[in-house]
């Protein structure tokens, strides 16, 4: 089961924090910023898995993340996960975020995050993971994205319908 999921940059401000378990918010944040240490001091060339012995996290917990620019992409899951699979659902979950927001940055996160969090829950569902085919998660996406904008009203006035006049 993924328990969380993070989202924060290289000076650890974070962008996304989802957890699926109850947890209040000082647990979450003690969680995050032992998260973002244990990440943060790791050199690039060491292995993406770390065993949550290391962190608050807990023993039967892993962490595992990806570095895309300037931010990290955390997932944490405990021993029924393969690592490998949730390493490639963060390129997923990347790949889906590039083609919603064309070349994501962390910007189009920050300003889009319900967008964002909407893509997550396409993805991740109650922590299982639920889709995993790009097409799919574009094609929700896309119908979300016309059923959220208004349909335009022909019978509404504008501010055109007051220069024009009223005939």
């Amino acid at each position: 089961m993924i328990h969380s999921v993070m989202i924060f940059n290289q000076l650890g401000k974070p962008r996304l924090l989802k957890f699926y378990e109850e947890l209040n918010p000082l647990q979450q944040q003690s969680i995050f910023r032992d998260i973002y240490d244990i990440i943060s001091k790791r050199p690039d060339n060491l292995c993406k898995f770390v065993n949550g012995s290391q962190s608050v996290v807990g023993t039967g917990y892993r962490i595992i993340y990806r570095r895309y620019a300037t931010l990290f992409f955390v997932f944490v899951v405990d021993q029924s996960e393969s690592e490998l699979g949730i390493y490639d659902l963060i390129q997923v979950f990347v790949e889906a975020l590039d083609r919603s927001f064309e070349n994501v940055s962390e910007l189009d996160v920050i300003f889009n995050f319900d967008q964002v969090h909407y893509i997550l829950s396409e993805i991740v569902t109650a922590g299982m993971v639920s889709e995993v085919n790009l097409t799919e998660i574009s094609r929700a996406v896309n119908e979300a994205k016309k059923l959220a904008k208004p349909p335009n009203e022909s019978g509404r006035l504008g501010l055109g319908s007051f220069r024009r006049g009223f005939s």
